[in-house]
C-alpha cells in the first residue's frame, strides 16, 4: 500500500544526525531557583545553530522546553504540540513562561527542520524550580 502525499501520520520518521558535542542548557533560571512569574527562561546551544523550523540545513535545529513532562515524547516521530511540549520554530532562543505557583521541571529538546529530535538526542539537563 502506498503512502498517500501530505499523511499527517508516519510511525517513524528519519532523525537528522547531531554532532557528538552538540549541546543544549537552560541558562536561566538554574536548577533549585526560587522564581516568580512569569518566569524568563534563557536557552543555550553550544556546537550547533538555532534555525527556524523548516530550515533543512546541516546541524541547524530549534528549541522545544518540556514543561513538567514526566515521560519523554517519542524520539522518532514530530514533537507534539502542547501545553507541556512548547515550540520555538521561529528560532527563538529565550520565553516568557506563565506558571503556577509550587514546583516545575524543565527541560530544553532541539528539534529538526521537521521537530523530529535529533541522533543523538540534543537534550538539556531536567531543571526543577519553584514558583512562589
Amino acid at each position: 500500500m502506498e503512502e498517500s502525499k501530505g499523511a499527517t501520520e508516519n510511525p517513524s520518521t528519519a532523525r537528522t544526525s547531531a554532532p557528538a558535542n552538540a549541546e543544549v542548557t537552560i541558562l536561566n533560571p538554574r536548577d533549585g531557583d526560587s522564581v516568580t512569574s512569569p518566569v524568563t527562561v534563557e536557552f543555550g546551544l553550544e556546537g550547533m545553530e538555532v534555525a527556524k523550523a523548516g530550515t533543512d540545513e546541516a546541524n541547524t535545529g530549534h528549541h522545544h522546553l518540556l514543561v513538567d513532562l514526566d515521560q519523554l515524547p517519542p524520539m522518532d516521530a514530530p514533537l507534539p504540540s502542547t501545553d507541556q511540549v512548547i515550540h520555538f520554530g521561529g528560532g527563538q532562543t529565550s520565553t516568557e513562561l506563565e506558571l503556577e505557583p509550587g514546583e516545575h521541571t524543565l527541560q530544553l529538546l532541539l528539534g529538526d527542520y521537521m521537530h523530529v529530535p535529533h541522533e543523538p538526542p540534543v537534550m538539556s539537563e531536567k531543571i526543577t524550580i519553584t514558583v512562589e
